[in-house]
């Protein structure tokens, strides 16, 4: 079985995700998070760092666990109780944690973004929705009807998305952000689109939206986002030579 020095994959991370350039959220953390022995023989990717999935990854028989979103977001202190359980557990299986965020949401080649522009078939895309310094989403011109797009996005992910018809039935201008920006409709079309597709949002943007005269596509907030980890861990796969495998453990948010 062969093995790569952690520091070796964490060093390829960092670089293709421009982990140290990308800015985000004070807690995300992004980066290397929890460090093993050392080396990596199998690697499991999964949406969200919890003591549900370390489980998975030690079921797995991983020893690299590649996260979305990852064990720290605040303050996460006393390491007591279930807190506890996670460390031990993490300690004694010998599994390193490796989280990206925004970087991950960005990333040209590999990012939540781009896999669910490319799944939904768009094409000729910019850069949108400017955020924490730079652009994490993708945005495009297309003449798509709701229904049509709303077919796309459950082919996709997997799962029926939330409309909000608040905009006319033909989508024109499509804007995409992964995940909980659902609160920032009115950066969305103030950046100019008229249809805005991302996990999940609050329950007055419902109210928002029709006002904006924009409509909102919300296919989950998990279920957007499986594609860049995935896309990770196949990358990491190709270039070390490594087993790895997705684990499934969905939210419905």
């Amino acid at each position: 079985m062969p093995k790569v020095p952690l520091q070796k994959i964490v060093a390829h991370c960092d670089k293709i995700l421009r982990t140290a350039e990308i800015g985000d959220y004070d807690g995300a953390v992004n980066g290397l998070q929890v460090e093993n022995s050392g080396a990596i023989t199998r690697i499991a990717a999964t949406v969200d760092a919890s003591l549900a999935t370390v489980k998975l990854a030690i079921a797995a028989k991983a020893d690299l666990l590649i996260v979305h979103h990852g064990l720290f977001w605040s303050k996460s202190h006393p390491w007591t109780g279930k807190r506890r359980e996670l460390l031990q557990l993490l300690i004694e299986n010998n599994l390193a944690v490796y989280s990206s965020h925004l970087p991950l949401d960005a990333h040209p080649r590999l990012g939540n973004n781009a896999l669910l522009a490319a799944a939904l078939g768009l094409k000729n895309l910019k850069p949108f929705f400017f955020s924490h310094g730079q652009n994490i989403g993708l945005k495009t011109s297309a003449k798509i009807s709701r229904a049509e797009l709303a077919k796309r996005i459950e082919r996709a992910t997997g799962v029926k998305p939330k409309i909000i018809p608040g905009g006319k039935e033909i989508c024109t201008r499509i804007g995409i952000v992964t995940g909980g920006a659902g609160g920032e409709l009115k950066l969305a079309a103030t950046e100019g689109v008229d249809t805005f597709i991302t996990g999940e949002g609050p329950h007055w943007t419902y109210a928002l939206a029709e006002e904006l005269g924009i409509n909102v596509f919300y296919g989950g907030h998990y279920a957007t986002e499986t594609f860049g980890v995935k896309a990770l861990a196949t990358e990491l796969s190709k270039k070390f030579k490594l087993p790895w495998e997705f684990l499934d453990h969905p939210t419905g948010l």
